[in-house]
């Protein structure tokens, strides 16, 4: 005969209440598989085993209908448990959320009026941040027909993974408020009209063509991939970058002497501007780097790892004398 345990025994092998056992009986999720003459009630192994089930699977979220499916064999475990583990993760999901919400007031000792934005930021779908972003980089490039210019940018976009880190999103609050912000769209805006529309270019009779642009971002683009490959601006395929740098410069700004614009460019100091580009972009870089999970820009003494392709350039054209 198999041995009966007490309520009182059941409680301590399973760790549940003694209230709780008889709530399970007396909803019929596990009845007890009998009594003593007095009326008390007993349980055998089985039925200890099914009430740990029962215990964990009220840990887990699981409701009475749902372990009584499954108890019933309407429902399998695994069912159950994938059912519930969505759930789980929806609400980590959340709790993440509401985490970074909370760290992001902490660290930024944040006005009670942005409480609800950072809410609302966090909370957005990934088509609403996709909008967000695509909404900055449209109007900070509006006006320069440059089709080559979203793969120069492209590393510059920032996309949360499905499963960000609070580190991840603390950084999307910040940037997706400094993206938000008018006076910043309007700096960076400048910031690129300048670097792409040279002012050499623009003082000519006509303006630049499309393919003399989309041909300046190309080499711009090739300038940054060396730089951040580390090549030496003295190497054979620097110097073939760098003239073709030169030619292109002379081109858009209509100079027939190579060598008097080499020599102008050489002569120019990029640091005003690499470190424009560093003040005014720099966080942005790092917490981009932080959503995407990649390297953070390294950001040395005189600025200019963070905007590599220009200072890069500038050494191989003047490499080139």
């Amino acid at each position: 005969m198999d041995t009966l345990y007490s309520i009182g025994d059941v409680a301590r092998r399973t760790g549940l209440s003694v209230s709780a056992i008889r709530f399970y009986s007396d909803t019929g999720i596990i009845t007890p598989t009998g009594h003593t003459d007095a009326g008390h009630r007993r349980y055998d192994i089985r039925a200890v085993a099914r009430l740990e089930l029962v215990g964990t699977l009220r840990d887990l979220g699981a409701s009475l209908d749902d372990i009584r499916q499954l108890l019933a064999d309407q429902i399998t475990l695994r069912d159950l448990a994938t059912a519930h583990l969505v759930l789980v993760e929806r609400h980590l999901s959340r709790f993440r959320a509401r985490r970074a919400v909370l760290r992001t007031i902490v660290r930024l000792d944040s006005a009670t009026e942005q409480v609800g934005l950072m809410q609302k930021l966090v909370s957005l779908s990934d088509d609403e941040r996709d909008q967000l972003v695509e909404d900055f980089w449209a109007q900070v490039t509006e006006g320069l027909d440059l089709h080559d210019l979203v793969d120069y940018l492209r590393p510059w976009r920032p996309r949360l993974p499905e499963e960000p880190t609070c580190e991840q999103l603390e950084a999307w609050i910040e940037l997706a408020d400094m993206v938000r912000d008018d006076a910043f769209r309007q700096e960076v805006r400048h910031l690129f009209h300048e670097t792409f529309a040279p002012a050499a270019a623009r003082e000519r009779d006509s303006p630049p063509t499309d393919a003399e642009v989309e041909h300046q971002v190309a080499i711009l683009a090739e300038a940054r991939a060396a730089a951040e490959a580390g090549l030496p601006v003295d190497s054979p395929q620097a110097r073939e970058l760098a003239g073709r740098y030169v030619t292109s410069v002379a081109a858009l700004v209509g100079d027939q002497d190579i060598a008097e614009v080499r020599r102008q460019i050489a002569a120019a100091d990029p640091g005003p501007h690499v470190a424009r580009h560093v003040d005014l972009l720099g966080r942005y870089h790092a917490l981009t780097a932080t959503i995407n999970g990649t390297p953070r820009p390294e950001q040395g003494p005189d600025a200019t790892t963070s905007a590599p392709a220009s200072t890069w350039l500038h050494a191989a054209v003047t490499a080139l004398s």
